[in-house]
């Protein structure tokens, strides 16, 4: 066997060994940085990324704080906060500087409760965590208007794991995250056999959790049934209403669903750009997938890469939410399209930064070559345009 397969082989079959210790998040600094008195530091995330461990890394970085810690999924914590009076939330942090709530969304009106607490009691810090974005923004979103700063944490990003491996452990861990995904306690498992059997469970037991809390919605199967939808078109246009069709839903339903999918960050919407060019289309979505291994759950195939034939979907999906937390984790405001005309010209991705446009193609085969189409170039002659390719696709990254 050859050095190359060799090493595939290890990275697919074995679970990696670099990352006994701890990977520092991204967003540590951040929550650092903004964590201060008179503000809600809000870190939302899907469920099962580490959020919690988190926390408590935080609070081992914040020796001198003096430290309430609270769970939002305990009746006692429910209990204590509902009660919603400046003289009981005095009482309950007299003596501290922090108060920390972990999955907050879980205690009813809590950013009432929050605001009170922000505004009568001074010196105050405060940091929650959530992983439902609809709940969170719901119930904390207008209270909390000029008081909180809200930050989005993801599955582990290569920036993360770049602190741990050098650039040959990323070339050979590079297949196992295109077939399985970075959730965090997928580097604690041995084999493909249990880190499949863990991510059909996460599927099952966690995916859908917070939305099906919600009252009126029942539907799990049609959920479920939308997002295999999505996942077999991975990267391409959608129609709401062929959707609605397939699973027997009207389109203001399966848009609803998405929404809401969208906001405990399974999926994420990707709009097409125009700048009112008559033969560009703006009208229709791609979806995608914030992690490579819930998608493939979904459809079933953990297969690896030499047996599949979605291996430039799964590579665009790879790189887009990696990019998307390259953003988010470097404060880069960008808004984020795709590019179609009707004669079938087509761009993945395009970034507009302070009015720059930035276009990129994004390619497996790192030696295809590629060319900004020519109704693009005529029409911004000003932008930039790159393909992303697994050779190149780390600068891309920032590292």
């Amino acid at each position: 066997m050859k050095l190359r397969q060799y090493i595939d082989a290890i990275s697919y079959f074995c679970p990696s060994i670099y990352y006994k210790m701890y990977i520092e998040r991204a967003i540590e600094q951040q929550v650092l940085k903004y964590l201060t008195p008179g503000k809600v530091v809000l870190i939302l995330g899907a469920r099962r990324i580490g959020k919690t461990l988190l926390l408590k890394k935080m609070i081992e970085k914040l020796p001198n704080e003096h430290i309430l810690k609270l769970n939002g999924e305990d009746a006692a914590t429910v209990e204590i906060l509902k009660q919603r009076t400046i003289e009981n939330y005095q009482r309950l942090l007299k003596n501290y500087s922090l108060l920390i709530i972990d999955e907050a969304q879980h205690v009813p009106e809590i950013g009432m409760a929050l605001k009170l607490i922000v505004d009568e009691i001074s010196n105050i810090k405060i940091l929650v965590t959530g992983s439902s974005m609809f709940d969170l923004n719901n119930k904390t979103g207008e209270p909390l208007t000029g008081r909180k700063i809200t930050l989005q944490m993801f599955p582990f990003s290569q920036i993360e794991y770049a602190t741990k491996e050098n650039l040959v452990q990323t070339a050979a861990n590079l297949e196992e995250r295109l077939v399985f995904g970075s959730y965090p306690e997928l580097l604690q498992i041995e084999n493909a056999i249990d880190k499949r059997k863990y991510l059909n469970e996460l599927v099952k037991d966690y995916l859908l959790k917070d939305i099906l809390m919600l009252d009126g919605l029942r539907n799990a199967h049609k959920m479920l049934d939308l997002l295999r939808l999505i996942a077999f078109q991975l990267g391409k246009e959608v129609s709401l209403e062929e959707l609605g069709r397939q699973l027997g839903l009207s389109k203001n339903t399966v848009e609803k669903y998405l929404d809401l999918l969208s906001k405990v960050f399974v999926v994420y919407r990707v709009g097409g750009f125009s700048r009112n060019l008559r033969n560009e289309l703006v009208k229709s979505s791609k979806w995608y997938f914030y992690d490579n291994g819930i998608r493939n759950a979904l459809i079933a195939n953990f297969s690896v890469l030499t047996l599949r034939n979605d291996v430039g979907d799964l590579w665009e999906n790879y790189c887009l939410s990696e990019r998307l937390k390259y953003q988010s984790y470097k404060q880069i405001p960008a808004n984020n399209y795709f590019w179609r005309t009707y004669q079938q010209q087509e761009i993945d991705w395009i970034e507009e930064i302070d009015s720059k446009l930035f276009a990129y193609e994004i390619k497996w085969n790192p030696s295809k070559l590629v060319k900004a189409p020519k109704t693009w170039s005529n029409a911004y002659p000003d932008a930039e345009f790159s393909v992303v390719h697994p050779k190149n696709y780390l600068d891309w990254l920032g590292l």
